[in-house]
């Protein structure tokens, strides 16, 4: 039996966790992220960027390969905001709440509410190399939230590949199968693959 690559979490985050070791469920050893590895702060200005500083944080520390993902609400109507600063849209301290109610509020009276998800995720290995890959969801933000299941953006958005329910409304499998962060680790999973037939591992 081969034996599954072993990755380190780059999250602290339990609800985000949880979604990509659903998504990687018998394709990754996903090792959480060790208690003593402290957040990194996410200033580089970009989604690549936040998701290279992550990941080669925590590699250094464990001294095992790193998975990191960084993702971004891209929302036509307001140029492209929140973008990076998605998780912190409502202020450095929000909560998902407070984001989504700041997000309704921008666009009250909005007739385009075109908008797009995008994940980067970003593997660092002790050695310095790395594998980065994308996923994109494109789809529009409801008028008022919709569902309680999920996190974050969940209930407010509605993947263009759905059948008009927002996230928040879909099973985990059923979001994992269209969203951005669903493409992007089955796009990493891919690509480790490669990589393991190219003899890289």
């Amino acid at each position: 039996m081969t034996q599954l690559p072993r990755l380190v979490s780059a999250t602290a985050n339990p609800h985000k966790l949880a979604e990509i070791a659903g998504i990687l469920h018998a394709l990754v050893e996903l090792l959480p992220r060790p208690a003593e590895v402290p957040d990194v702060v996410e200033d580089a200005g970009t989604l690549e960027g936040n998701a290279r500083l992550k990941a080669a944080a925590v590699c250094a520390a464990t001294g095992m390969p790193a998975v990191s993902d960084d993702t971004g609400l891209f929302i036509d109507a307001l140029g492209g905001e929140p973008g990076v600063e998605t998780a912190y849209y409502a202020g450095p301290n929000a909560t998902y709440a407070e984001n989504r109610a700041k997000t309704l509020a921008a666009l009250q009276g909005v007739a385009d509410r075109h908008a797009r998800f995008r994940t980067v995720v970003m593997v660092v290995w002790p050695d310095g190399s790395e594998l980065a890959v994308e996923g994109v969801c494109e789809g529009l933000i409801a008028t008022e939230e919709r569902g309680d299941r999920g996190f974050g953006y969940d209930p407010l958005f509605i993947p263009a590949d759905g059948d008009g329910r927002t996230f928040s409304l879909m099973t985990d499998d059923e979001k994992n199968e269209i969203s951005h962060r669903g493409r992007a680790f089955q796009a990493l999973v891919g690509a480790l693959r490669e990589r393991a037939t190219s003899g890289l591992d």
